[in-house]
């Protein structure tokens, strides 16, 4: 007569062999190793059993019960390959494909905008540079002309990190991207024609300011005679006919103060306020737009350059300022908000070209 136990084996591995899916596997598991399964119920039946048959029947039992575990993890291993497989297959995406419309991402105008600046500067000439957000004080003051007693040192204006050690000055995150000018001019000979785009971080915030925004500044060092104040005002001029798509545009420039710069000015451009819009170029007043000026002798001293034979100039613009005045953003806020329906609304396709018609 057969065993209970053969009996109960050989419909528990027709059971596993008839298992197609993880839910028929385990419906097999509950069904012979549950609380209530059939080989659960054999070890109940051990007490029962007279004292001499016993460790026998209950070692069988045992044995069962572990080759049924093993052989219904074996089968879950397969089980699972073939879902992951069958997952794989219908997800497969062929790249080939054009998305559907706006089901993809669109370039931020940040992005847009740092990519408008850097072609124009590119065309004349101008290669990019880059450096670390986290700076020190050589790079970021003392080397720019800031003296000691300057407010942008203080805690009100930069953000200053703990210290490495007791004794050594705190790090900071950079005010300015011009801390990529020294680096340059400390590692570069002569001529120099650099753009620095970049993240900046000043402690700030409000419609107009935010504790990081963007900066591109730009720097030309060359024999004193071959670079002037007036290639200065040409090469600004061209740059902000160009970013706005206004080739007349009116400027002017403005006497003003730069530890960095002497002399110093900053750029204006005219405008005009037409239906609570602002429209570049039109008559009605000027609006300042970047900051610029011959860099200053201690400057070149502090970086290894001999001011008796270079001379050059320098200019800085904030990124966020020029995408808004080019590409009409309210609220400079809204930029750093994480809102896709902004970005959607704001936003650019991969496929626009850096600089494109503003139509202002």
């Amino acid at each position: 007569m057969t065993s209970p136990l053969k009996t109960i084996k050989d419909k528990a591995l027709d059971a596993l062999q008839t298992a197609a899916n993880l839910n028929a596997l385990d419906a097999v598991r509950v069904q012979f190793l549950g609380k209530s399964g059939e080989v659960t119920g054999l070890l109940k039946q051990v007490g029962s059993l007279p004292p001499e048959e016993r460790k026998s029947f209950g070692e069988q039992v045992n044995v069962l019960r572990d080759e049924l575990t093993q052989q219904i993890a074996a089968k879950q291993k397969i089980l699972e390959q073939e879902a992951l497989n069958e997952k794989l297959a219908s997800e497969t995406i062929d790249i080939s494909l054009p998305p559907a419309p706006r089901a993809y991402g669109t370039i931020h105008p940040i992005t847009q905008t740092i990519d408008d600046i850097t072609a124009i500067f590119a065309a004349m000439g101008f290669t990019v540079a880059t450096g670390p957000d986290i700076e020190d004080d050589f790079h970021n003051f003392t080397a720019l002309n800031f003296p000691l007693e300057h407010p942008a040192r203080s805690m009100h204006d930069t953000f200053f990190l703990e210290p490495d050690a007791p004794n050594e000055a705190p790090k900071l995150l950079r005010t300015h991207t011009s801390t990529v000018q020294v680096r340059t001019m400390n590692e570069q000979k002569p001529p120099i024609k650099i753009i620095v785009p970049g993240r900046v971080y000043r402690s700030d915030w409000d419609a107009t300011h935010v504790p990081m925004f963007h900066q591109v500044e730009g720097l030309i060092i060359d024999e004193i005679g071959k670079i002037t104040m007036g290639h200065l005002r040409g090469c600004l001029d061209d740059f902000v006919r160009a970013v706005f798509n206004v080739p007349n545009l009116t400027t002017r420039f403005r006497p003003h103060y730069f530890p960095f710069t002497e002399p110093s000015a900053e750029l204006d451009i005219a405008y005009a306020r037409r239906d609570g819009k602002v429209v570049i170029g039109e008559k009605g007043g000027f609006m300042e737009i970047l900051g610029c000026g011959m860099v200053h002798p201690n400057v070149l001293k502090a970086c290894g350059i001999n001011p008796e034979k270079y001379q050059g100039f320098a200019f800085g613009m904030g990124v966020e300022r020029i995408a808004m005045l080019k590409y009409g953003l309210p609220d400079l806020r809204d930029m750093f908000d994480s809102d896709l329906r902004w970005l959607k609304h704001y936003g650019f396709s991969l496929l626009d070209q850096p600089n494109r018609a503003t139509g202002n």
